[in-house]
């Protein structure tokens, strides 16, 4: 059996399970860190601000990197980029362990970044070699599903651990998991090499494009110096218009614009902001209106969140299913349009809601974002030709962070600019991105809506 086809059913479980491994470790620690900011503030006598670094800094090299590693991915293969991604996470675990200071803590999450990118970049391109095409659906639909219960389980985690451990072993855990995750990567699919030479200069224009363009936009939501911001900005279309005219020549571009020209592509990718803008306004939203305009304590407002990510983890099995059979137009635009009208509901939820009025809003929304995202995602990586498959992975992982961050900066913006009703003008703008999201997805309902790579 080639590779194009899958692997065989024993070498893919194996194969399955190292790639469940590797990204459950660089979801799940993303999410448990921001649960344990202010302990480690205290512990290392960092004010709570400059904590915050711990976070962005891990965040911000994802996104400068996941381009330039999936390009290296497609260069030097595949499953070569996540075992490395795999020893550096899971070494850089062993440092943020032992770390006594914020800056030596900061530091190795840094590096523990460049881990997790590495994992994330080539992991859909991995999904894509590891299942054969006529159930590839259903592979980015586990996928998806493990993603979704990482990030539900993270703050639950975060808090049994440090309920009976200090903050350190929260790093530690990533131990044992690594090491786990490094032995089953031998099964890993062998994908072909291409001939292209990595572009050293264009991955430097990316990472300054999206490192400014992401703290240029997380500056306007928290109402930083807006000269500061406005340089920021500058500088991040400077550099980009300079990538952009260095890729238009190249066969492989580090930045797929040839990609953008197959028009599902594009359009799923388009879909794909706007829908993690909308699911991103509601998350952020979500624990204030909660906590603060309803009253319910912290505890109340974790069970609360659970409903959606659930949701979405028991549904993203069956949109896969469904994804190998009917169009991602067809699919992509039902579940935004559940997902629109599920945000609307939240926003128009009464003065005092009974939890059930809650529940159900949010699994509606989870309902509506787990039949839009497999398919779409599934749109993505097949309207790519095989040789380009890294290149659609860090396309589609770039476009989940970058919509993720303007919504979170969005509202920001809607709390300063509406101070009384900022969650709920959140929930209503997501609910609008989301019903823009659906139109976008509907024109791949034309005769286009076929994968240009079979």
């Amino acid at each position: 059996m080639s590779v194009h086809d899958g692997l065989p059913l024993p070498q893919r479980r194996r194969a399955v399970v190292a790639i469940a491994l590797g990204m459950t470790l660089a979801v799940l620690d993303g999410a448990v860190a921001n649960v344990a900011l202010p302990t480690i503030a205290r512990d290392v006598q960092a004010s709570n601000a400059a904590s915050i670094w711990v976070v962005n800094a891990y965040q911000l090299v994802i996104t400068m990197s996941l381009l330039p590693l999936a390009a290296v991915g497609d260069a030097f293969g595949h499953r070569r980029v996540y075992r490395a991604g795999l020893v550096v996470f899971t070494a850089m675990s062993l440092a943020c362990a032992l770390s006594d200071s914020l800056v030596s803590l900061t530091v190795s999450r840094i590096f523990q970044g460049f881990g997790a990118a590495a994992l994330m970049s080539v992991n859909t391109a991995l999904v894509r070699f590891t299942y054969p095409r006529a159930v590839l659906g259903r592979g980015i639909g586990i996928n998806a599903m493990v993603v979704a219960t990482s990030s539900a389980i993270g703050p639950s985690v975060a808090a049994a651990i440090l309920s009976v451990a200090p903050w350190p072993w929260l790093f530690a855990v990533n131990i044992p998991i690594g090491i786990a995750a490094l032995i089953a990567a031998r099964a890993l699919p062998q994908t072909n090499r291409t001939s292209q030479r990595f572009d050293v200069r264009s991955a430097a224009l990316n990472a300054l494009t999206f490192g400014l363009l992401i703290v240029g936009i997380d500056g306007v939501g928290h109402g930083e110096n807006w000269a500061m911001v406005g340089l920021e900005l500058i500088g991040a279309v400077m550099a980009g218009t300079a990538l952009v005219l260095r890729q238009l020549n190249r066969q492989s571009p580090l930045l797929p614009l040839d990609l953008l020209r197959i028009p599902i592509f594009a359009l799923s990718i388009g879909t794909s902001i706007c829908s993690f803008m909308a699911q991103m306004m509601a998350y952020v939203s979500l624990p204030f209106y909660l906590e603060n305009t309803l009253g319910r304590s912290q505890v109340e407002t974790g069970l609360l969140m659970t409903p959606w990510p659930l949701t979405l983890a028991v549904v993203a099995p069956f949109a896969g299913r469904l994804a190998d059979r009917f169009s991602a137009g067809l699919l992509g635009s039902t579940g935004l349009i559940l997902l629109a009208g599920g945000l609307a509901a939240l926003a128009l939820l009464p003065a005092h809601p009974a939890t059930a009025d809650i529940v159900w809003r949010l699994i509606m929304c989870g309902l509506g974002f787990g039949l839009f995202q497999t398919p779409n995602n599934r749109a993505i990586i097949t309207s790519a030709p095989h040789e380009r498959s890294g290149g659609a992975g860090g396309m589609l992982s770039t476009a989940r962070l970058l919509g993720q961050t303007t919504g979170a900066a969005l509202v920001a913006v809607m709390f300063s600019f509406f101070p009384l009703h900022g969650n709920t003008t959140a929930m209503a703008v997501g609910a609008c991105f989301a019903a823009g999201a659906a139109l976008v997805s509907g024109f791949r309902l034309m005769d286009f809506d076929k994968p240009a790579a079979e």
